[in-house]
């Protein structure tokens, strides 16, 4: 590309972060990464009345967790700061930019009341009129700027009355751009409202607040979400009216993330009911003091949860599916975004878990475990290298990081309770003896590795004149208490002669 890319993250700090927005932001940073330009974070909290305490410092926390790395803005700091809408308010930078439209008659003074937009919209809606509501043909009918007299808007603003500025949309315009996901859009201005550019607060709106700082941070690209989507023709018609097109950015509108059934979009307001995270952290609502779970807390490693949104609606071209961040930095380009919203599937989230923690390292998982909170047993005084051989066995069967633990809890304690679909199935009258012979015969073993456990079996087997899956299950079972699992003879090593011995004496008397 020409020109040096640099992309935002604009989040509101309205609630958490939300994983639609995750991949928001994910797109954001593979994009400007694969050619080398800035990813930026932008907190755009010009809704006063919205903002939740604890907000910003969790999406910030969000995004170091998933790997995606801030290059400038809030919390990192760069050139074109403040990086916080509020604080760049304070600079009255955003009235600057509003009053300018006013002088050059692409803006509006309108003092209408709350009530009075009501009644407009009552009005409208009696006479079958449907939104826009607004516009070129309502505004006269109302107290702004135009309808009233000069001397009437400056006694008002005199007088301290509250009022707003808007966008004045001409007439018959067609405002068109190139969408690089969607192709070309073109939208009649009789279809847009005299949207609020700045407000009675002090504040601006979105509109004309995103506006001026991508102009003023030289956003190259704005790569957000479809919901976006019917706001950009008036974003477009902005810079025109400034007379930013030449700088304007180019547009990419993502698809939506959609529920596993398809049915509609994955909202907040899902988290938990349909089974699954929606956030990546948990949350806390500082207010309701209700908790939401979150990807992190559920055991997903962050690899795996930007691998499972890096494919909700990019398509590699390839049949690969796993990739690091640096493979996806690779492979990635927004020509391969499609427009059709794209469907999250839970059990999908969770393979993408498991490929990820079988490719650890044994010490790696070891050393993740002992971090881990609310693990049924004190691992403190398991050596590190007994706990990496129970990763070791475990992990090909194993999706989250407890499961290695929960699963194989056989290698910490001997079993209280046996599985009853085995002993129903296998558990026969002379199992007992059958037991207590093949327990001597272990007892008799010089060396008690896997290999030479496995040797004396086929031939305890050979003796017996039986199959392996008569007598195995039965060695399993009392030893795990399970009916399946990895290796036996590999747990039998790792547990011990004496152990081994002792669950299998201790378990032939409770069968029996």
């Amino acid at each position: 590309m020409s020109e040096k890319v640099r992309v935002r993250f604009a989040p509101s700090p309205t609630g958490p972060l939300h994983m639609g927005g995750v991949r928001t932001a994910l797109y954001n940073y593979l994009f400007a990464k694969k050619h080398q330009g800035t990813f930026l974070l932008r907190i755009e909290d010009t809704d006063q009345t919205r903002f939740v305490e604890g907000a910003e410092k969790y999406i910030q926390d969000s995004l170091e967790w998933c790997g995606i790395k801030v290059d400038e803005g809030q919390g990192i700091g760069g050139e074109y700061g403040p990086y916080k809408q509020s604080e760049r308010k304070e600079q009255d930078l955003y009235r600057k930019y509003a009053e300018q439209l006013v002088a050059e008659d692409k803006a509006y003074y309108a003092f209408d009341t709350a009530e009075e937009l009501e009644q407009m919209r009552e009005d409208l809606k009696k006479a079958g009129v449907a939104a826009p509501q607004y516009n070129s043909i309502t505004r006269s009918r109302m107290k702004n700027s135009i309808s009233l007299s000069k001397e009437e808007v400056d006694k008002r603003m005199a007088a301290g009355e509250p009022y707003v500025i808007r966008i004045k949309i001409p007439r018959n315009e067609e405002i068109k751009f190139q969408d690089i996901i969607r192709g070309w859009v073109l939208v009649h201005s009789s279809n847009l409202d005299d949207k609020v550019l700045y407000k009675s607060d002090g504040m601006p709106t979105y509109h004309l607040a995103n506006i001026v700082d991508d102009h003023l941070m030289k956003i190259t690209h704005v790569i957000r979400g479809e919901e976006w989507l019917p706001s950009a023709p008036l974003h477009v018609y902005l810079y025109e009216a400034f007379g930013w097109q030449e700088t304007m950015p180019k547009f990419a509108h993502l698809p939506l993330l959609l529920k596993p059934d398809g049915n509609g979009k994955l909202s907040k307001r899902d988290g938990d009911r349909l089974g699954f995270p929606v956030f990546p952290l948990e949350w806390k609502d500082p207010q309701s003091g209700e908790i939401s779970s979150g990807y992190r807390e559920k055991g997903y490693f962050p690899e795996a949860f930007i691998n499972i949104l890096s494919l909700l609606g990019w398509n590699p071209g390839t049949n690969q599916e796993v990739f690091s961040m640096e493979e996806l930095i690779e492979a990635f380009s927004l020509e391969r975004v499609g427009k059709a919203g794209a469907k999250y599937d839970p059990e999908k989230a969770k393979w993408f878990n498991q490929q990820y923690l079988r490719s650890k390292q044994d010490s790696e998982l070891a050393k993740a475990l002992r971090q881990k909170e609310g693990l049924p047993f004190d691992l403190s005084k398991i050596s590190d290298s007994f706990l990496e051989s129970v990763c070791s066995l475990m992990k090909e069967r194993a999706t989250f990081l407890e499961d290695l633990i929960n699963d194989g809890n056989y290698f910490f304690t001997a079993p209280e309770s046996f599985d009853e679909k085995t002993v129903k199935k296998k558990w026969k009258e002379e199992s007992a003896t059958l037991m207590k012979e093949w327990s001597i015969d272990l007892s008799q073993l010089a060396s008690f590795q896997a290999e030479e456990i496995e040797k004396a079996f086929k031939q305890f087997l050979e003796q017996k004149g039986m199959g392996i899956g008569a007598v195995l299950p039965l060695f399993r079972l009392l030893v795990t208490g399970k009916g399946m699992g990895p290796s036996m003879f590999s747990i039998a090593e790792l547990l011990g002669k004496e152990e081994c011995i002792f669950r299998m004496n201790t378990g032939i008397e409770k069968l029996a």
